[in-house]
């Protein structure tokens, strides 16, 4: 009876107390599932928007293949791009994506879709910004595509396989790379009987996506006499020929 009378007092000041303490409680409890969800968003500080820029720079430079049915999963929605964000800025920074190939400067291409200085820097500041989707008035129409077909060699294009001495002039739209090895690096151009060097194209390195035509920005006529120099041994270029 001494142990249960002695210790009554200090049980009525702990209750008393747990009392004062709940409505304590129970708003930092609020305030904590409050927090949370917050917490889980990335704070946006750009007015940079996918569906404003972002879409339209991938709609002109990756959706031929990132789109349902193309070679590479779909970036076509928000939806879709937003989990990759930060693989995209990644990606697009070390200039591994677009899969373009030439290395910039050496040639001038009309058809180049590696993403120019200003591109790099809306994607960087929207993936940086909290990459937010903007509004739905802002979307572009969605781009159409033809269906693919394999790259031809066109009439009067000229396949080489190694250094070669024109004996005719040749006027020089693009460039279509056929068997080459994997990872071969190289820089072809073309050596006039003036003693100019055009630099045609570089590739460091190769690899099979970029397979593709390489179109010059202004055709070249190459005089008779000139020689194409910096094809890989075992590999095939197309010469292609403008109007072609």
């Amino acid at each position: 009876m001494l142990l249960a009378t002695s210790a009554s007092p200090n049980l009525q000041v702990y209750d008393k107390t747990v009392h004062r303490l709940r409505p304590r409680l129970g708003l930092l409890a609020l305030a904590f599932a409050c927090v949370l969800p917050a917490a889980a968003h990335d704070v946006i500080t750009t007015k940079i928007t996918w569906n404003r820029e972002i879409i339209r720079i991938l709609n002109v430079h990756c959706i031929s293949c990132h789109r349902p049915g193309g070679s590479a999963f779909s970036l076509t929605t928000y939806n879709d791009g937003r989990p990759w964000a930060k693989a995209i800025q990644e990606e697009v920074l070390e200039r591994r994506m677009p899969p373009w190939g030439a290395v910039k400067g050496f040639g001038d291409f009309k058809n180049d879709q590696a993403l120019t200085p200003e591109q790099l820097e809306v994607i960087g500041e929207w993936v940086d910004g909290g990459a937010p989707e903007g509004e739905d008035k802002d979307l572009p129409p969605a781009p159409k595509f033809p269906a693919a077909t394999p790259e031809s060699v066109p009439a009067g294009g000229l396949t080489i396989n190694g250094d070669l001495q024109l004996t005719n002039d040749f006027a020089l739209e693009g460039l279509l790379p056929r068997k080459i090895s994997e990872n071969a690096s190289f820089q072809m151009v073309a050596e006039t009987p003036d003693g100019r060097v055009i630099p045609l194209l570089w590739m460091f390195p190769f690899k099979p996506i970029y397979a593709h035509p390489f179109l010059l920005k202004n055709p070249i006529t190459l005089p008779k006499g000139t020689t194409i120099r910096g094809i890989p041994s075992g590999a095939e270029i197309v010469l292609l020929p403008s109007g072609g």
